[in-house]
């Protein structure tokens, strides 16, 4: 309930923050002309998003044929989470990561990239797996939409400010004056952006946390995290760095030179959302069997590239 509180108080601090600004700098007309064209770009961005940014890192559909040992596993993950069968995907990106998209748990899908399969243990996909699922259960798609919607109106009511030359859009004078109109304009949408990545942050740990609660394992997350760490160290992921708005999707941070759990980071450090899984674990006691205990999938812990891939010629220990 914590993360829930965490994340109303960062969106209504947010919508506090528009309003003063378009009060100040727009006026009311400035406010609502910003705030509908903005509405209206992240409305249409959020309708076609898993779309967008499922094409944009080229990921793959797969489905049982190609991939019967994961699609399983998400499946009885997705069924033990009270959601639908979420869309699979599959990136032929070596750096190990994975995201979730979808406006709604109906239209929700899940992408893997390769270098995951290879190198991570079945235990511990199965934690990513849960993580991006407890995205899907919380519409964390729907609020991330929402925070973009009032940081972009945000930062169209600061181009508003330069327009209206320091006085409102009723011609009432600016009670900060040039040099504050002038400051606010330049902080405010700083401002937001800090306030957006809060939420994204928030949003990580309370996926780290359910998804933790739905495999009964958070250790095996708490692993997965630990290796995919390690592992994308030196991999470079070329689509998310050709596209760095897509980075807070995914499980850990897809770009390089940014491993601290900094202002403008959209992920905490790795390590703070691992000691917070541990104290999970020791408050929940080990899984039962020992085991996440996913129905159907027999185990083959530590497998790596024993099969091959069956699309893009890659090879698949999933098959």
């Amino acid at each position: 309930m914590a993360g829930y509180f965490r994340t109303a108080l960062l969106l209504a601090a947010m919508t506090a923050l528009f309003v003063g600004i378009g009060f100040v700098i727009g006026g009311e007309q400035g406010m609502i002309i910003a705030f509908v064209v903005a509405c209206g770009m992240n409305i249409f961005a959020w309708w076609n998003s898993d779309r967008v940014v499922l094409g944009m890192h080229n990921a793959q559909p797969i489905g049982p044929e190609e991939a019967p040992r994961l699609y399983e596993l998400t499946a009885g993950l997705a069924g033990r989470a009270g959601l639908p069968m979420p869309a699979l995907y599959v990136i032929h990106e070596d750096q190990p990561n994975a995201f979730a998209t979808g406006r709604s748990p109906e239209r929700a899908a899940v992408a893997v990239n390769t270098g995951l399969l290879d190198m991570m243990s079945e235990r511990e996909v199965a934690g990513v797996i849960a993580h991006e699922l407890a995205h899907i259960k919380n519409r964390d798609t729907l609020i991330m939409t929402i925070t973009a919607t009032l940081a972009g109106a945000i930062g169209m009511l600061a181009q508003f400010g330069f327009l209206f030359g320091g006085r409102g859009g009723d011609g009432r004078s600016n009670p900060f004056g040039p040099i504050g109109t002038i400051l606010l304009i330049v902080l405010a949408p700083i401002a937001a952006m800090i306030v957006q990545m809060a939420i994204s942050r928030s949003r990580e740990y309370e996926a780290d946390r359910i998804g933790a609660e739905i495999t009964g394992d958070p250790r095996s997350l708490a692993s997965a995290l630990m290796r995919l760490e390690q592992y994308k160290q030196g991999r470079v992921n070329e689509a998310a760095e050709a596209n760095p708005a897509s980075a807070h999707l995914f499980i850990i941070n897809p770009l390089s030179g940014m491993r601290m759990d900094g202002l403008f980071s959209t992920h905490p450090a790795t390590e703070n959302r691992v000691a917070a899984l541990e104290q999970l674990a020791a408050r929940i006691g080990p899984p039962p069997g020992g085991s996440t205990r996913i129905p159907a999938v027999p185990p083959r812990v530590g497998a790596r590239r024993p099969g091959p891939w069956t699309t893009g010629g890659r090879r698949n220990p999933w098959g």
